[in-house]
């Protein structure tokens, strides 16, 4: 085995760790691959005789990888970015993909994904990999051009604004998503059903629904109970097709009427009642997606 064999079966063994980072900044599986593979090209023409901790420094060359990714992103938009929901990580109901499992490693629900697109790139940056990967804030710093103190500070604004978001922290494994599931089957059976106070009755008050129907007029922030339980009656038709899946750790539903999905459902739940829908229904990007959303055939 040649220097770069070795090199190349190092960086495999970061590879799930390099992609859990990338898809935390980027909120795209496709985009998420993408840096990871600039890693490698990164990682196969750097000098890496004094790096210590291979793994920390790939962590920083993603980090500042995906930073630049949406900057550009950013940059290219002419647009405000309108409603949108992250790429979903769509499992077996009953949590057994040990890939998925890695890659999200601690539950890191759609609903906290919506809001992590919400935020300035260095924002996100700073609360991802201090918050969810533990990289301290001197090595944070130089990735964004800011002092470790003002690195602290991008960090704790963003915390604000995912600790103000009441749908997060999402769901937790174990007996609490066996509850989960269960509130999740019980909307899903008013909807078939047109059982319009079941419906209120799973719906927290205050439940926000966020539909990405791509560019399509329907995309939009729906809030209230009253409000989601009507959309949630014009969805009767499609709930016949609905199979259950896990959507980020949490239950959620993959709609599939003629083999193809229309739609994905992640539902957060706190209690027994739903806080947050999230729905993704943009047709150009759940076509691109199906290989990886369609739940297995037995």
């Amino acid at each position: 085995m040649d220097e770069r064999d070795r090199l190349a079966e190092r960086f495999e063994a970061h590879r799930g760790h390099l992609r859990a980072v990338a898809y935390r900044m980027l909120g795209s599986l496709s985009e998420a691959d993408d840096a990871v593979q600039e890693s490698w090209l990164r990682l196969s023409r750097a000098d890496t005789a004094e790096v210590r901790n291979l793994g920390g420094w790939l962590t920083t060359v993603v980090g500042r990888i995906c930073l630049d990714m949406l900057r550009s992103r950013a940059a290219l938009r002419e647009e405000p970015l309108g409603v949108r929901v992250p790429d979903p990580i769509v499992g077996p109901a009953d949590g057994t993909d040990p890939e998925q499992q890695v890659l999200l490693g601690d539950s890191v629900g759609l609903a906290l994904m919506v809001v992590l697109d919400t935020l300035p790139p260095a924002e996100r940056l700073a609360f991802v990999l201090h918050d969810m990967f533990a990289v301290p804030f001197d090595a944070i710093g130089p990735i964004v051009g800011r002092s470790v103190a003002a690195a602290k500070m991008l960090a704790s604004r963003a915390r604000r604004r995912v600790r103000a978001t009441a749908a997060v922290p999402t769901a937790v494994p174990g007996a609490d998503r066996a509850r989960q599931r269960e509130v999740a089957d019980a909307f899903l059976a008013a909807a078939r059903g047109g059982d319009f106070d079941a419906l209120l009755a799973v719906l927290d008050p205050d439940v926000v629904l966020v539909a990405d129907h791509g560019t399509h007029p329907a995309s939009a922030v729906v809030r209230g109970a009253r409000n989601v339980a009507e959309g949630a009656m014009r969805f009767a038709e499609l709930a016949v097709y609905a199979l259950p899946v896990l959507v980020n750790g949490a239950p959620g539903f993959v709609t599939v009427p003629d083999g193809r999905p229309v739609s994905v459902l992640a539902f957060t739940v706190r209690g027994r009642r739903i806080v947050e829908i999230d729905v993704l229904a943009d047709p150009s990007r759940l076509s691109r997606l199906a290989p990886a959303i369609l739940p297995p055939v037995h």
